[in-house]
């Protein structure tokens, strides 16, 4: 890792990383905190993300940097991820779920949130990565990585995922709708939007944008949605 564009702070327990991410400022390009716990650890939505066990990863990546090589960011963030677990398992068996679930066997073993900060003229980027290598069976809804015995290569999995960033921040992704599309476990499949504890719609998930919105039909016809929580009947 480049010591002179990072600032890596590690901590045995916090409340959450993207809090932390957003009370400390710094002029390095990036700052990285890694916890063993959370306390109040969250996912989009302001849902709790189960963090009180040591072993997985508690991170988040903080940036004043424009993000325009790297957006839509939760998208991206949630393909790199996937691709540094694929590389360490020698697998492809890891999907992901609009916008920013990471999946698999069709559970949650990990979820991106991303969040912005404005201070005068400066934009903080905040992205929070949780992922699941080996988790109480008592949260049996969870997924997680146990199978491939990662906890031994979390670290190895934590600068895959760190140097993939800066490959990107610094280049560009150009070929990742593509890449997106072909690891979506729910294309051209029947979905249910929420908003909130909603039940907004039932429709089909046709394909996503080149700004990350996904592109649905349903009986009122073909529509593009920004935001939003999907279902999808036998996923957790």
């Amino acid at each position: 890792m480049p010591t002179n564009r990072l600032n890596l702070h590690i901590y045995d327990e916090i409340d959450s990383t993207n809090d932390e991410a957003k009370r400390i400022e710094g002029i390095e390009d990036f700052h990285i905190f890694i916890s063993e716990k959370q306390t109040k650890g969250r996912g989009r939505h302001g849902k709790k993300w189960s963090s009180p066990n040591s072993g997985n990863i508690y991170m988040t990546i903080s940036t004043n940097q424009n993000t325009s090589q790297i957006s839509p960011v939760s998208l991206i963030s949630g393909l790199i991820c996937k691709k540094a677990i694929d590389k360490l398992i020698k697998s492809s068996s890891i999907m992901l779920k609009w916008p920013n679930d990471i999946l698999l066997n069709d559970k949650k073993i990990g979820g991106i949130l991303v969040e912005t900060e404005r201070n005068k003229e400066n934009i903080k980027t905040i992205i929070g990565i949780g992922i699941n290598l080996n988790i109480s069976k008592k949260e049996s809804w969870w997924g997680d990585l146990s199978k491939f015995a990662l906890e031994s290569k979390r670290n190895e999995l934590i600068n895959l995922i760190l140097t993939e960033f800066l490959n990107i921040f610094d280049n560009s992704y150009d070929n990742w709708l593509d890449d997106w599309k072909k690891s979506c476990m729910h294309i051209n499949k029947e979905i249910e939007i929420f908003d909130g504890e909603h039940l907004q719609k039932k429709a089909i998930f046709k394909d996503i944008d080149a700004q990350g919105n996904a592109i649905i039909e349903s009986k009122e016809g073909e529509e593009v949605i920004a935001t939003g929580q999907i279902s999808i009947k036998g996923v957790y």
